[in-house]
């Protein structure tokens, strides 16, 4: 294990989401992907070969590969403790997808285990970390909508059984559109205003079984465990309160739909499903009416830093470890919180009551204006890279 240069990583779980993992942590010099495993090992070698990486097989073949310093966990919801816990108990830093776990207690128990190990947690979503999100956390900062008091978010959307092929665990236990996607919004809701303190929740379910649309088993039949449409009131521990729409019922396919308000403005910003590449709008308390109706101009902000992709959540945990800045802020503790306030509109659906969120976070530092996942901070790779 090398102690200076590149970071090497290796990934546990070789579906579908890797690929967008392996293309893009080829592009950033700072890390090396050593190692693909897979229970199918198969699936595996076939991801390795097509990124260029010599080594694949199962999960303990990355737990023991001393040339991983970074696990990346890609595996379903309801195994990501699991992995997680092994990678920690190996003496390897852990990046995973969201979100953490699906229940508090072993989820917790994996955040106190990397804490005393010393060791790094993230937890995805890294699309806060992309420039469109950064740039609106520093406007936020300093002062651009003054003094924060509202959100508005919304995706709505037919579900993954019309394109996934496979889609039975994204409506099991853990998952759903709460799961599954509620984390990109509330991980940026919680990055642009920090803890979330209290939720109220209202949760229905279409139908009790799917079908699935695309693939070798199109017209499949599937149980359907969790609610999938959500309405959510969250109000924030400075006070500030949200309304989310979370829907995978709906024929009108549209996401993005995020709004913060203030004292002085309006952030209107694009889906946190993605690093960037849509315009930021700032609205002012402002209006003309022309022809009998509203107009507003919008001043548009320009997106701070160079556009990245998933895996840079990885990359700063990779440039924390070897002391190139204090860059890990997708940490294990915040997607702790987003998972405790995941429960408590679980909870809330259950009681028909507001539920209050235990967990809190510290406040969360914006990445340096500067920062770019391009550059070799941490030296030339090493010529069998990726």
């Amino acid at each position: 294990m090398s102690t200076n240069g590149p970071v090497g990583i290796g990934l546990i779980g070789a579906g579908m989401i890797s690929d967008q993992y392996l293309t893009n942590l080829a592009q950033y010099p700072d890390v090396r992907v050593v190692a693909v495993g897979d229970m199918n090992t198969e699936r595996a070698a076939s991801q390795a070969s097509k990124y260029g990486i010599e080594t694949s097989g199962d999960a303990d073949s990355i737990l023991t590969n001393d040339d991983v310093e970074i696990v990346i966990n890609l595996t379903i919801p309801a195994a990501h403790v699991a992995v997680s816990t092994a990678a920690l108990n190996a003496g390897k830093h852990v990046w995973s997808e969201k979100p953490i776990g699906i229940e508090r207690a072993s989820a917790k128990a994996l955040v106190e285990l990397a804490d005393e190990r010393g060791l790094l947690l993230g937890i995805a979503p890294d699309t806060v970390l992309g420039p469109l999100w950064q740039t609106a956390k520093r406007a936020i900062a300093n002062g651009a909508i003054g003094t924060p008091l509202s959100a508005t978010t919304s995706f709505q959307s037919q579900g993954p059984d019309w394109f996934h092929p496979d889609p039975e665990f994204l409506f099991a236990k853990g998952a759903g559109p709460l799961f599954d996607i509620g984390p990109y919004y509330l991980t940026a809701l919680v990055q642009l205003l920090g803890p979330i303190a209290e939720v109220v929740a209202v949760g229905t379910k279409a139908q009790e079984t799917r079908s699935i649309h695309t693939g070798p088993r199109a017209g499949a039949t599937f149980p359907v465990e969790v609610p999938t449409h959500l309405a959510v009131v969250s109000r924030f521990a400075s006070g500030e309160t949200a309304a989310s729409q979370m829907s995978v019922d709906t024929a009108l396919f549209r996401h993005g739909i995020f709004e913060i308000n203030g004292t002085e403005g309006t952030l209107v910003l694009g889906d946190p499903n993605y690093f960037g590449g849509s315009p930021i709008k700032l609205y002012r308390p402002e209006i003309e009416f022309r022809d009998g109706g509203i107009f507003q101009e919008a001043q548009i902000l320009p997106e701070e830093g160079p556009l990245s992709g998933r895996g840079v959540g990885a990359l700063t945990m990779a440039r924390t470890i070897r002391g190139a800045g204090d860059l890990h802020v997708a940490t294990g503790h915040v997607g702790y919180h987003v998972l405790d306030t995941m429960v408590a509109i679980e909870e809330s659906v259950e009681r028909h009551s507001f539920v209050e969120v235990a967990s809190t976070v510290d406040p969360i530092a914006a990445l340096p204006t500067d920062f770019d996942p391009f550059a070799a901070v941490l030296g030339a790779r090493e010529p069998s890279a990726v």
